[in-house]
């Protein structure tokens, strides 16, 4: 099986607007060869989204040091499901016995790279782009209350672009006593792979990720641009990035 070495670059930032940063995101490669990429959008506000999402991080980042290379993917979603299971108890008992941590949750969108096999972990609009130099396609799923209106055919692309409640989710870590986990599975052939949080895509266009994703700049300074322009339009949100890299020709 083909591996991949390459680089990654990750960063949060709180945006402009916001008091606190709810946004966390990681890479790391493991023992095994294998990349994590990693980014969780804290919801809570005053009940500790911050708390959430760093907990989830910490927790799956720490997990992940010590995993096993698996042959089967079905493996690796058994894996990453115990995993979760645990993440999401810890979050929600915290909240059910401290009423400060109450209502608290997090997105959380992971990527486990092997080889030539990429599986994505989603609960919530945290979102995945796979790119080359010609073309970026989103590749996680929304999983948002307007997402689930427009596969139903309730209302229109152009509807859910300017619907009121186009940020409710459906899904996300913590919230419920139970979880319910989203897995993708894609043939992996040196993409340039980027993990964002809606403080990210919704400042900066599709367009303009991608043009930063291929500039001639370092994996670190591709991420601390688009935190910028998320910034210099607005910076309404806190922004996570995580950027990967392949070191392979574009």
């Amino acid at each position: 099986m083909k591996s991949f070495s390459g680089s990654f670059a990750y960063d949060t930032d709180k945006g402009l607007v916001r008091q606190d940063n709810e946004d966390q995101a990681c890479a790391l490669l493991n023992g095994e060869g294998e990349i994590l990429l990693i980014v969780c959008d804290g919801m809570g506000g005053q009940n500790k989204g911050d708390y959430a999402s760093k907990f989830a991080i910490d927790y799956f980042v720490e997990a992940f040091k010590h995993k096993r290379k698996y042959k089967l993917v079905s493996s690796d979603k058994i894996w990453v499901s115990r995993i979760i299971k645990k993440i999401n108890s810890s979050i929600y008992s915290k909240g059910e016995k401290d009423a400060a941590f109450k209502g608290m949750g997090t997105t959380f969108l992971a990527a486990i790279i092997s080889g030539e096999k990429l599986l994505l972990t989603n609960m919530g609009d945290s979102r995945a782009y796979m790119a080359t130099k010609d073309n970026i396609k989103q590749i996680s799923e929304d999983q948002t209350l307007v997402r689930f209106l427009v596969s139903t055919g309730k209302i229109s692309e152009e509807e859910a672009l300017v619907h009121p409640d186009r940020h409710v989710l459906n899904n996300a870590l913590g919230i419920y006593p139970s979880v319910s986990l989203d897995f993708q599975v894609f043939k992996y052939n040196g993409e340039k792979i980027l993990l964002c949080t809606d403080g990210l895509y919704n400042q900066v266009s599709l367009e303009d990720i991608h043009a930063h994703m291929f500039t001639n700049e370092r994996s670190e300074q591709k991420v601390n641009a688009l935190i910028k322009e998320a910034e210099m339009n607005g910076g309404s949100d806190n922004v996570g990035i995580v950027l990967w890299e392949a070191d392979i020709d574009d």
